[in-house]
């Protein structure tokens, strides 16, 4: 073999450049992730579930744990809840018990043959009964099958239809005297226990008296800074209680038509007052979320009912327990009881805030206003009775008299008579501002009836005092009450 002999000229390859060898590295960086992602990828097509995380378990086996668990730590629960219901319905229906007397009877019966009744035993039962023809056979007590038994009679059974109280019939009421006298707003109003004139306050700062029976004006009362929003005249002595929108609440001595007394304490605007009927004490509420307890003599304070979030808007008393009754802009209405200075119940059932309250002159009960629901309660124990539904306004006053007639007065000049033991608006009305009001001023805040139940007064935002009286010439024929409830069909929104 000839030997191959390298030329001396010949060129050697030059040396690859510096880009070249710092571009390799990342070629083969690239391949390589392609194929290790590529890997992965096939790796999760091929383990799919996620071993970080428990299997998801199917509904079946979920719902079997849930319903083990249920009766394992509520079955005893369960099952007196399951029995009470059972016997609720039972004692409403008033049902016979399917449980029978001495053993589980059954029916024997043959092709062609009469039926034979045993008592569970193999005996039968009257058997004579069963061969005269015409007799009823005694009833079978099956007991295997209670509850489809009980659930197939009740289903046989007529539903009960709603049954509404027939109301009683009052006359209708009517307007029959407007007063004029006040610069501004008329915001309180009460009537003396003798029912010879009556007491109003209003946003001009005067308190002004006026005849009953004629309408005129007596004798006006100047001593507040700012509006007058409560007026209270006590039973029991010679003295007229106000509150006011400066913090103050004073005691006038009828007598000498002068403040005597002068009770400090309250941090914001009186709302409401009132006088306890057979204690010497005063309670008044206001602003800044309390209601004090004031000695009538003395001007103590003798306790601060502190509990309500909000404007306290009104305020009664009894001489029972609970003897002071208050409601705020909270939407709660509160009982307290007085010897304890405490908070005995919450009634948390208005959704809006209170703003009126109301007891009746002679049962034990009272009624709370709210935009939401007119309520009425049972008293001691804040006893929830029924609502009175209809007058969707912003409700500053109510008011009861003997004969069971409710009036609730709104903020847009509406009034309505309920009759307090149904529950049923009898009479709706719509004040008139006075001429050279503006229809924004027909507003009704706080209301009255006088000491014998058929004289209405209202203190109203057109500057004037209205008078209401039942229309005399009425009667059950010549205004017949339209009480069937209608079907009120209601959009869904």
């Amino acid at each position: 073999m000839a030997a191959t002999v390298s030329d001396p000229y010949e060129q050697i390859p030059a040396a690859p450049a510096d880009e070249e060898i710092e571009d390799r590295p990342e070629a083969d960086k690239k391949a390589l992730l392609n194929q290790v992602f590529r890997s992965l990828k096939r790796a999760q097509d091929l383990f799919y579930h996620d071993y970080t995380q428990p299997p998801p378990m199917p509904e079946e086996n979920d719902n079997l744990i849930r319903s083990i668990k249920r009766t394992h730590e509520y079955g005893s629960v369960i099952k007196k809840v399951e029995e009470a219901k059972k016997r609720r319905e039972n004692e409403m229906l008033a049902l016979p018990t399917s449980q029978p007397s001495v053993g589980a009877g059954s029916v024997i019966a043959a092709a062609g043959t009469p039926l034979a009744i045993t008592d569970g035993t193999g005996k039968l039962v009257n058997q004579q009964a069963s061969s005269q023809k015409g007799k009823l056979l005694p009833l079978v007590p099956l007991g295997s099958n209670q509850n489809g038994e009980d659930k197939t009679t009740r289903s046989l059974l007529p539903s009960k239809a709603p049954m509404m109280m027939k109301p009683k019939w009052h006359a209708p009421w009517e307007l029959y005297r407007v007063i004029s006298g006040h610069t501004g707003w008329v915001r309180a109003v009460d009537v003396e226990p003798q029912n010879q004139w009556f007491a109003t306050g209003g946003a001009d700062r005067i308190i002004k008296i006026w005849d009953l029976a004629s309408g005129g004006l007596k004798l006006s009362l100047t001593g507040h800074i700012s509006s007058v929003r409560a007026v209270k005249v006590s039973p029991r002595h010679p003295f007229l209680f106000s509150g006011g929108e400066d913090k103050q609440v004073k005691c006038w001595d009828l007598e000498y038509n002068k403040v005597i007394r002068h009770y400090h304490g309250h941090l914001s605007a009186i709302q409401a007052l009132s006088v306890h009927p057979s204690l010497d004490i005063l309670v008044t509420c206001a602003r800044d979320s309390t209601a004090r307890v004031w000695d009538m003599r003395t001007k103590a304070q003798v306790h601060c009912f502190a509990g309500h979030t909000n404007t306290v808007a009104d305020v009664v008393c009894q001489s029972v327990d609970p003897q002071v009754i208050t409601a705020s802009h909270d939407a709660t209405v509160r009982l307290w009881d007085l010897a304890a200075g405490r908070s005995m119940c919450t009634l948390t059932h208005h959704k809006k805030s209170v703003r009126a309250l109301t007891i009746h002159p002679r049962l034990n009960m009272f009624a709370s206003a709210s935009p939401d629901n007119i309520k009425q309660w049972k008293l001691p124990k804040g006893e929830f009775m029924q609502n009175l539904s209809g007058h969707n306004s912003i409700i500053n006053t109510l008011s009861t008299n003997d004969d069971g007639v409710v009036v609730s007065g709104a903020d847009n000049g509406s009034l309505c008579f309920w009759d307090w033991r149904s529950g049923f608006c009898f009479q709706k009305m719509q004040t008139k501002p006075q001429p050279g009001s503006i229809e924004s001023e027909a507003g009704i805040y706080a209301s009255c009836f006088d000491k014998t139940g058929l004289r209405f007064i209202t203190a109203e935002a057109d500057k004037t005092i209205k008078m209401y009286k039942p229309d005399d010439s009425a009667t059950e024929e010549s205004h017949p009450i339209v009480w069937r409830p209608e079907i009120v069909k209601k959009k869904a929104y």
